[in-house]
This record gives C-alpha cells, structure tokens and sequence, in this order.
C-alpha cells in the first residue's frame, strides 16, 4: 500500500470508520477484502443531496417613470396677465369682499365674468372632451382614455364602466397665446401705475 501523504484526522477516521461498518455489515466481498487487507482507504458515504431550496419569488419590478416635462412659466404667466388686463382677476381675487353687499359683488363678477369670457374667445378654442348632455348614460369600454375621463363615485371592478355624464369637461384645441420680445419680462403681470 501507499503511505497516505498527510494522514486523516480524528473525525474523518471516525467517518471512514462508520461508512466501513456499513458497507462491510452489507458487502461480504468488501467484508472479505477489508480482513485481507486488499481494500485502500475506505471513502465516506457520500452525503445525502442538500434540498436546493425553491426560488424565491421576485416582486415585478415597476416600470421607470415617465421623464417629466420642463415647463416654462412664461406661458402661464401670460395668461395671468391677459386676464389681469380684460377681467381684472387678480384684483377681484385679492379683494376682501366682506365688507361689500352681495349686489356690489354681483356687479364686479359680471365686469370679470365678460373680461375673462374675452380673453377665452380670443385666445383659445375649447370644446367639450365628451359630445354627450351632462345627464346622459355613457358606457366607457376597456382602454378608455383615463387622462380625458375621470371616474367619480363608487369606482370598483373593470371596464366597461356604465354611469351618468355629470361634466362633459373642456379640451383646448387651439392656443393663440401672442408672442413675447426677448426682453420682456413675463413675471410682471402688471406694471403699477403712477398718475402724473
């Protein structure tokens, strides 16, 4: 036999000493070979296969976020200004009106109710997102454009949604903002006035 290069320690012995017991109890060939010492070192029993544990299930990762959209304010503040100059808006809005009667605040709404109703005509076209009466039954298919219709109420379930049309809601299709000079200051919405 050939002299083991490093030799076994105490709990491997121990291991090749039981895997012998076993095999010898059950094999009278490796038995008989073992008393003739025509057997080499005995090899443990090979370990019982580990359970490979099932995988675990990976939560679906969400989708990126859209990228938002960077906007100016110049637009916005344009509109302020027009209606600022047609309807006086922010004046009315920043108007305690406590101390007005009810026919006083009737009258100032009217003169803002025209100005604003100007700047619309002039500068936009608007048209009902739906062409339905507010009142009638409208059935939404699956896909419906939820960014153009939103559901009140008691949502629950899936689409077809049936339900009662109580907004036909506004789209802009057209946008006649005038142009602004590169200098132009937009966040002035009005300049102050000084009477000479």
């Amino acid at each position: 036999m050939t002299t083991p290069t490093q030799l076994p320690g105490f709990w491997s012995r121990l291991s090749l000493a039981f895997g012998a017991f076993f095999k010898a109890a059950g094999d009278a060939e490796f038995a008989a070979r073992v008393r003739d010492d025509q057997v080499g070192p005995v090899a443990a029993p090979a370990p019982a296969p580990v359970p490979t544990p099932a995988p675990t299930p990976v939560a679906p990762v969400a989708p990126a976020p859209t990228p938002l959209r960077v906007n100016t304010p110049e637009s916005a503040l344009q509109l302020l200004t027009l209606l600022q100059r047609e309807a006086r808006l922010i004046d009315f809005a920043n108007e305690n009106l406590a101390s007005y009667a009810d026919a006083d605040i009737g009258a100032a709404a009217r003169v803002v109710h025209e100005g604003c109703a100007r700047v619309l005509k002039e500068h936009f076209t608007i048209a009902p997102v739906r062409t339905e009466a507010e009142g009638a039954r409208v059935t939404l298919e699956e896909g419906f454009d939820a960014a153009s219709v939103r559901l009140t109420g008691n949502v629950v379930g899936k689409a077809p949604f049936k339900g009662t049309l109580s907004h036909r809601g506004w789209r802009a299709t057209d946008v006649r903002l005038p142009q602004l000079a590169k200098e132009h200051d937009a966040s002035v919405i009005a300049p102050a006035e000084v009477e000479l």
